[in-house]
């Protein structure tokens, strides 16, 4: 089978939907969304426009759910292509101001909550669906990221982000950061590539309307890296095809 098989999760609405609807047509699109119904309502929009895609009720902090992803996966296709690790939280409005964004003042089941959904989750379904990941003639994992994730420009004062702290969501997106580094390399000398993407300040239900971005521009860097050559580069961090600072 030719056609790329490509998982989103978080993928009925924002970003993820965005991401799915700019796959066309490199690959077939599976949205995982934790309201079916809704989920089946994007679905019904993504073959509107043409494209070839599929919806599984999928919670990222389900073990379950992660188990049925690569029963599904497994049984229809035997193999994955495409991860686009799309689905996360935040820790509260943004800007903002309150306990969640304090590095002093966190309520630490908030923290564990953020970091149950921004990152621990991540890893275990990526680990979950990785042996279908290695059947891919080119698979390509793609975990979304932050600018905010970056220590680098958290730590360097004028830097676009100093002044943006939400330590909450920060650190989770930092963690998610190192997760990258680290599976690439366990996985460096295949053919499969692992890379954090920032999309950008967007206009989502997280961004805000006051962001600069447009959807479609926020999809770009997600797609761009879930279609990456076989040269293309692995452990990094991008946005729109520049390198981020750790």
């Amino acid at each position: 089978m030719s056609e790329k098989i490509a998982f989103i999760t978080g993928a009925n609405r924002g970003l993820g939907f965005q991401t799915a609807l700019a796959l066309k047509p490199d690959a077939k699109v599976v949205i995982g969304s934790r309201d079916l119904a809704q989920g089946e309502n994007a679905l019904q929009k993504l073959r509107d426009a043409g494209i070839e895609a599929d919806v599984l009720e999928f919670d990222i902090t389900s073990p379950a759910h992660h188990k049925a992803a690569y029963d599904y996966f497994n049984a229809r296709y035997g193999r994955l292509d495409i991860l686009v690790n799309n689905a996360g939280i935040a820790a509260g409005s943004f800007p903002g101001t309150g306990p969640e964004h304090s590095a002093s003042e966190v309520p630490m089941d908030l923290l564990h909550k953020v970091f149950e959904t921004n990152f621990f989750a991540q890893v275990a379904l990526t680990d979950t669906l990785l042996p279908l990941i290695r059947k891919s003639p080119a698979g390509r994992i793609v975990n979304l990221s932050s600018i905010l994730g970056s220590l680098t420009l958290h730590a360097t004062p004028g830097s676009p982000i100093y002044d943006a702290k939400s330590f909450a969501y920060d650190a989770s997106k930092t963690a998610l950061n190192a997760f990258t580094v680290h599976l690439a390399y366990e996985l460096r000398g295949t053919n499969i590539k692992v890379n954090s993407a920032h999309p950008g300040w967007v206009k989502t239900d997280m961004g805000g309307q006051q962001a600069p971005m447009e959807l479609a521009d926020g999809a770009k860097t997600a797609v761009a890296l879930a279609t990456l050559p076989d040269d293309g580069p692995t452990g990094g961090y991008f946005h729109l095809g520049k390198p981020l600072p750790w």
